[in-house]
């Protein structure tokens, strides 16, 4: 939970990122820009030379940092803890299913395949799909309503006008004032979307499987290396063991995410809410060539870096965690 408090700037950022929402007016931090200012950056770039490897990823952490600046400028700095309340709920059942299925799972396909065993990576694969699909299954409406606030973006003027007309009772502009919270966030989407509303974005969050399998498949496999390397991860010193865990935690994850993450992007533009009643993204494949045809492959990639800064520590930290209750109810 400290984790998703202290990480929710960087979820906000990539939500919005990941979204067309803000391109409109947008192209990252271009939206805080003037159409003059706009048009001579891209004058510019064209006169640049392409940047590498290491300038592309340092121009990234610099616009992500400055639209964290940006959205608690304009909006409030409580605007970039939007859905960390959906966030806090939903860790706790998202672990849970997920570390309770992957080590039953583990066990039961062993037991069923005894000449694979327990450290096979098809057991693994198995077991991790299982985990990823129960798991994708039980929270996705919690990750919608998080979506559906993230995107719910008002300056502090037009904020303070919609709470002065929520004062006068039963007026129109008061009964279609954007929900603010979770409980109002849920009640509008079931009234206006049905209860299949709640699970728009489920069909990517299945094809997301596939980065939990990488994960954990490479997390046991980075494990068992660092256990030949440094000894048994019972027999280590304290720091030899959260360095294990820890680096094949991180790594698992950073090559999983990096594998996967289109996957994110389409899962959000899914999960939008309609533009004037009309939804624009209504299918896995149908989304994912409106985002190549309209923006170009690299729009698949778009809030990677915040993304990153997100899930890497939080990995390495719930892992290790992980593995410190398993084997001390092992003991």
């Amino acid at each position: 939970m400290a984790g998703a408090i202290v990480t929710s700037p960087f979820d906000v950022v990539k939500t919005r990122l990941q979204s067309d929402l803000f391109r409109n007016d947008t192209s990252q931090s271009a939206h805080l820009l003037g159409a003059e200012a706009r048009a001579a950056d891209a004058a510019a770039a064209k006169k640049m030379p392409p940047r590498s490897a290491l300038s592309r990823t340092m121009y990234q952490f610099v616009d992500t940092v400055y639209l964290i600046k940006r959205i608690g400028v304009d909006e409030g700095w409580r605007a970039l803890y939007k859905g960390l309340g959906p966030s806090l709920v939903g860790i706790i059942p998202a672990r849970a299913i997920n570390f309770y299925f992957y080590p039953t799972s583990k066990a039961f396909l062993a037991r069923t395949f005894p000449n694979a065993g327990e450290d096979s990576p098809l057991v693994h694969l198995g077991a991790a799909v299982i985990a990823g699909v129960c798991t994708a299954t039980g929270t996705n409406p919690i990750w919608v309503v998080k979506t559906r606030l993230q995107l719910s973006a008002r300056k502090r003027a037009e904020s303070a006008a919609v709470r002065s007309a929520q004062k006068a009772a039963h007026t129109p502009l008061a009964q279609r004032a954007p929900a603010t919270s979770a409980v109002a966030m849920t009640v509008d989407i079931v009234r206006n979307e049905g209860i299949s509303g709640l699970y728009r974005g489920l069909s990517a969050s299945y094809l997301g499987v596939s980065e939990g399998v990488i994960q954990w498949v490479l997390y046991e496999r980075f494990k068992k290396l660092g256990r030949q390397a440094a000894g048994d991860l019972e027999k280590q010193s304290w720091a030899s063991y959260v360095g294990t865990v820890v680096g094949a935690s991180g790594g698992a994850k950073a090559v999983a995410s990096l594998i996967t993450y289109p996957h994110e992007v389409i899962r959000t533009r899914l999960r939008q809410p309609a533009v004037n009643g009309v939804v624009k993204y209504t299918g896995l494949l149908q989304t994912l060539k409106l985002i190549v045809k309209e923006e170009g492959v690299a729009s698949l990639y778009s809030g990677l870096t915040a993304h990153m800064f997100r899930v890497v520590p939080n990995a390495a930290c719930m892992f290790l965690i992980y593995e410190l209750v398993a084997n001390k109810l092992g003991q």
